[in-house]
C-alpha cells in the first residue's frame, strides 16, 4: 500500500481530537515518551510498526486504509455552522469527530428505513425564515401534536422532555443525546456545540449535547426541530447571535412560552429588585419545565427588561449552572461504567431508533456489527441495550 504519510498520521490524531498526551494514553503508551515517539512519527522522523498503526485506527476512529492516505481529506462537512464562538475559531477537531460519527451512523438509519419502506418526512424545509414565528410555532405544535398543558402537568424536566421527544420522534424525526466521543475524558463543551440538526426527508435527526442542562433540552430539541422545517442541516452553539439562530429561537420559545403569557403578567423591576427578580424567574421558569435562562431571554426579546438587566440574570444563573455542574462531575464519570449503563444508554439513543434497529435486525435487514455503529456500542452490548426496551412505548 505504501509508506504512511507522517501528515495523515497527525491528522489523523487531531481530527479525533486528541493531544500528543492524550493519543499516547490512548494507545497505551508511556505518557511521557509516548508522546516523543508520536511527535516523531508525525515529523517524518520514523515509520509506525504494523501493531502501533492498528492501534492508531482504533484510538482514532479510523479504518486502518485511511492512514495509507497520500492527502489528508477536507474537512467533514457540517451543513451550515451557526454558532459564534469566541475569537472566531470553528476548527474544533472533537467536534468534527462527533458530526462524522453522526453523519456515518443517520447513513445507516437512512439505508434501514428505505429497507422498511418508510415514508418521507413531509415537513423537512418546507418553510422560510419570512414565515412569522407564531405562525410557524403553531404548525409545529399542531404537526406533532404537542400540548403545552401536557408538557407542563409532568413531574419535572426530565419527564417533560421524554415527552416532547415522543411526539418529535412520533412525527419522524429521531433525537438523540450526544456530548462526547465515548467517555467523559472526551466531553463537549456547550459552548463550542449545543445541537446538531441534519435535516434528511427520509432520516432527519436531530442531537442535543447532553452536557447541557436538563432544563434546557426541551428548548433545544425544539430550536434543531425548526432547522429541520427550514431545511437546514448544521450546528448550533450557545450564542445567539446569528439571524438564523435568532429565529429558531424565538420560534422555539413561542411553543414552549408564549409571549403573551410573559407580557400580561407583572414582573419586579429587575434593575431595582435583582434578588427578587430572579427568584421570580426561577419559579415561573421551574412551573413552566424550562430553563431559567429563557425565561431571562424572553423577557429580554419582549422588551420587558433591558439588556444591562438580562446579562446580569443571565450570568447569574449560568454560573449557578456551572457550579452544579461541578458537584456533579464525580457522579457523570461514574454512570458510564455503574449499573445503570443501559439505562443510560437507552436514554440518550431514544425509544425510535431502539426501536427501528431491533426491527432490523429481527427483519435480517442488519448485521449486529452495523447495529452496535448506529447504537454507538460493542456488538455485545447490542442485545442487553435493546432489552431495555420492554415496557417503554
Amino acid at each position: 500500500m505504501g509508506a504512511i504519510k507522517p501528515k495523515v498520521m497527525a491528522w489523523a490524531r487531531e481530527t479525533a481530537g486528541l493531544s500528543l498526551d492524550q493519543a499516547a494514553r490512548a494507545l497505551g503508551l508511556s505518557i511521557k515518551s509516548g508522546a516523543k515517539r508520536l511527535a516523531s512519527l508525525e515529523e517524518g522522523i520514523e515509520e509506525p510498526s504494523r501493531p502501533l498503526l492498528l492501534n492508531m485506527a482504533k484510538a482514532y476512529r479510523r479504518p486502518l486504509i485511511a492512514f495509507y492516505m497520500a492527502e489528508p481529506p477536507p474537512q467533514g462537512d457540517r451543513g451550515t455552522d451557526f454558532r459564534t464562538l469566541p475569537g472566531g475559531d470553528r476548527q474544533h477537531p472533537e467536534v468534527d469527530v462527533l458530526v462524522r460519527d453522526i453523519t456515518a451512523r443517520q447513513g445507516l438509519i437512512r439505508s434501514m428505513l428505505e429497507d422498511d419502506e418508510t415514508p418521507p418526512v413531509d415537513f423537512i424545509g418546507v418553510v422560510t425564515t419570512e414565515m412569522p414565528p407564531k405562525v410557524l410555532a403553531e404548525r409545529i405544535a399542531k404537526r406533532i401534536g404537542f400540548s403545552l398543558p401536557e408538557f407542563r402537568a409532568t413531574k419535572g424536566v426530565d419527564e417533560a422532555f421524554t415527552h416532547l421527544r415522543g411526539r418529535i420522534e412520533d412525527a419522524g424525526v429521531f433525537v438523540l443525546l450526544l456530548g462526547n466521543l465515548g467517555s467523559y475524558h472526551t466531553q463537549i463543551p456547550v459552548e463550542l456545540f449545543r445541537g446538531f440538526a441534519l435535516a434528511d426527508r427520509v432520516a432527519p435527526l436531530i442531537v442535543i449535547n447532553d452536557q447541557d442542562a436538563s432544563t434546557a433540552r426541551s428548548f433545544t430539541a425544539l430550536h434543531e426541530l425548526v432547522h429541520l422545517w427550514l431545511g437546514a442541516t448544521g450546528i448550533s452553539g450557545a450564542d445567539t447571535r446569528n439571524g438564523v439562530e435568532q429565529y429558531c429561537n424565538e420560534v422555539a420559545a413561542e411553543i414552549l412560552l408564549p409571549a403573551l403569557e410573559v407580557q400580561t403578567r407583572t414582573w419586579t423591576d429587575g434593575a431595582n429588585l435583582f434578588e427578587r427578580a430572579v427568584q421570580e424567574i426561577a419559579a415561573f421558569a421551574d412551573a413552566r419545565r424550562v430553563s431559567r435562562t429563557m425565561v431571562a431571554y424572553r423577557l429580554l426579546r419582549t422588551g420587558i427588561v433591558p439588556y444591562k438587566v438580562w446579562a446580569d440574570i443571565d450570568a447569574y444563573f449560568t454560573e449557578q449552572w456551572v457550579q452544579y455542574k461541578q458537584r456533579e462531575a464525580e457522579k457523570n464519570k461514574a454512570a458510564e461504567g455503574g449499573p445503570g449503563y443501559y439505562m443510560v444508554r437507552r436514554h440518550r439513543i431514544g425509544p425510535a431508533l431502539l426501536g427501528l434497529v431491533r426491527r432490523s435486525l429481527d427483519e435480517g435487514n442488519i448485521t449486529y456489527t452495523k447495529a452496535s455503529r448506529v447504537l454507538g456500542v460493542n456488538p455485545r452490548s447490542v442485545e442487553p441495550l435493546l432489552s431495555t426496551l420492554r415496557g417503554v412505548r
